[in-house]
């Protein structure tokens, strides 16, 4: 759905900064970026940093470096400015904004300053819950008087800034995704806006940035339906327009738990170190909960774009299937030409090979067999180094072969190989093939032979007389002499 008010669209992503950039808040800012985008309107980063217990050095750097590297750019934000700065509410809060709003709705009898203690809050939440009560403040301190208040103020008494909250009836708001939904206000609290410490709550913070910086679609996960109702208060209370609510369900580990950083589930930069591409990793979250309406699962940004309809979004919860995100990843580095894919593969080969081989000869069947780069090392280990492995491997049905014939084919081949004089993958297996129609035995058991004493593995990027030529002349033989000493004792024992 592309939009047609008369208001331009603007459009936040307001991340906290604690710590890596989940899947979760990468999907958020996602389709923040994409709702932006599709309405010719303005993307803004925020950075919400309120929570100073939990702030995480280093952590607002990630958030840039994660939003510039997925190519979700934004158009006003802390880096780059704009003009409804500052983009960091530490910054704001400093500057005294968070105060003078709280001050005014003071003034307008819609807040008050509460002095309770904590002592005298941890006997209501006591009191309450013996009742079986719902825990909430009384409102005591809304009904002081000036003069009681102007003392208080005086003894330098401690107290938070709350907000008046209804008691009768119900409030209601209209979401893009979930609809209408209406909350009991005798449910509501009276909000607290400004804390002892004079740093401005999340709600309150939130609301006055949003407005100030004239956001028009706010778009965040569920979880924060529940307080709307309490947003939309502060807003009345200022006799400021609401913006349009885009909620968005969560992104499940399970059926039952849904991913979460503080659990350890993994980042984005989680998945970009085991090798995923960025572009196949904006593709899959972007199908986290929502459908374009046909069955296309690979997109580009500029279709992302050209499909992103907030109709389109779920609201189920959508469960992260790592197994998916695989194919989708594979089905991307398909694409890429041979010289592509090497570049990307370079490092990962380089974590396991030390040796100088021609890496060519690997990447054909590294190509066909990746799914994320980490797969790789796994499977060319055995370069630098041949790993210890049981005379059975050499057992394979298909291939007809088991540790006897091979004993008998690997005794074959030495001599064969030892007078090559060219060293080259090709003219390898075509003497190896030559031989095996002078011996009358199948080339496959020679080959097979060849290539689990040359790796010790079933599976391999690359058949025997490829990782014979990768490793030369003199390893060669020396791998197969050793293939020939494990199955000659596989042989005695099974006498």
């Amino acid at each position: 759905m592309k939009l047609t008010n008369s208001n331009k669209v603007r459009t936040r992503f307001a991340p906290s900064p604690t710590g890596y950039m989940h899947v979760g808040n990468l999907r958020t800012a996602l389709y923040a970026w994409l709702l932006a985008r599709k309405n010719n309107g303005t993307f803004i980063l925020r950075i919400e940093d309120t929570d100073q217990e939990r702030l995480v050095e280093g952590a607002a750097d990630i958030i840039f470096t994660t939003l510039a590297e997925t190519g979700l750019t934004h158009d006003e934000g802390p880096d780059m400015g704009g003009d409804f700065g500052p983009y960091v509410q530490s910054e704001r809060r400093a500057a005294g904004i968070y105060k003078k709003y709280a001050q005014e709705l003071i003034e307008k009898g819609s807040a008050y300053r509460c002095f309770c203690t904590k002592e005298r809050l941890d006997e209501l939440r006591v009191s309450c819950e013996s009742k079986k009560l719902q825990t909430k403040y009384d409102g005591l301190c809304a009904h002081l008087s000036k003069e009681e208040i102007e003392k208080n103020l005086e003894d330098g008494v401690p107290y938070v800034v709350r907000l008046k909250m209804p008691q009768d009836g119900t409030s209601t708001f209209n979401d893009e995704v979930f609809g209408e939904i209406s909350i009991e206000n005798s449910t509501l609290e009276d909000l607290i806006l400004i804390k002892s410490d004079g740093y401005p709550t999340y709600n309150f913070a939130n609301v006055v940035d949003d407005h100030l910086m004239e956001i028009t679609h706010v778009v965040r996960g569920s979880e924060y339906i529940i307080s709307t109702p309490k947003y939309n208060m502060i807003y009345d209370a200022f006799g400021w327009k609401r913006p349009a609510y885009v909620h968005v369900s969560p992104v499940m580990r399970d059926a039952q738990k849904k991913l979460s950083k503080r659990d350890g589930d993994a980042s984005y930069r989680d998945f970009i170190d085991k090798g995923c591409l960025k572009e196949a990793l904006i593709n899959y979250i972007a199908l986290l909960g929502w459908n374009a309406g046909d069955d296309r699962e690979k997109f580009t940004m500029e279709e992302l774009i050209e499909a992103f309809d907030i109709k389109g979004i779920s609201k189920s919860p959508a469960i992260f299937d790592e197994v998916k995100l695989r194919w989708l990843n594979s089905e991307y580095l398909r694409e890429m030409t041979t010289e592509q894919f090497k570049e990307k593969a370079m490092p990962f080969i380089q974590k396991v090979v030390k040796r100088d081989i021609d890496v060519d000869i690997l990447i054909g069947g590294l190509h066909k067999r990746t799914e994320f780069l980490e797969d790789i090392p796994p499977q060319i280990d055995f370069i630098e180094e041949l790993p210890q492995y049981d005379a059975e491997l050499y057992r394979n049905k298909k291939m007809k072969t088991n540790p006897e014939n091979s004993l008998e084919a690997l005794n074959e081949l030495v001599p064969l190989l030892e007078v090559c004089n060219e060293w080259d993958h090709e003219l390898l297996f075509l003497k190896i093939v030559e031989f095996s129609e002078k011996t009358g035995v199948n080339k496959k058991k020679y080959l097979w032979s060849l290539r689990v004493a040359l790796s010790g593995k079933k599976m391999t990027p690359g058949g025997g007389t490829d990782i014979a030529a990768m490793l030369g002349k003199e390893e060669t033989l020396s791998r197969i002499n050793k293939g020939i000493e494990i199955l000659k004792i596989y042989g005695e024992k099974n006498e």
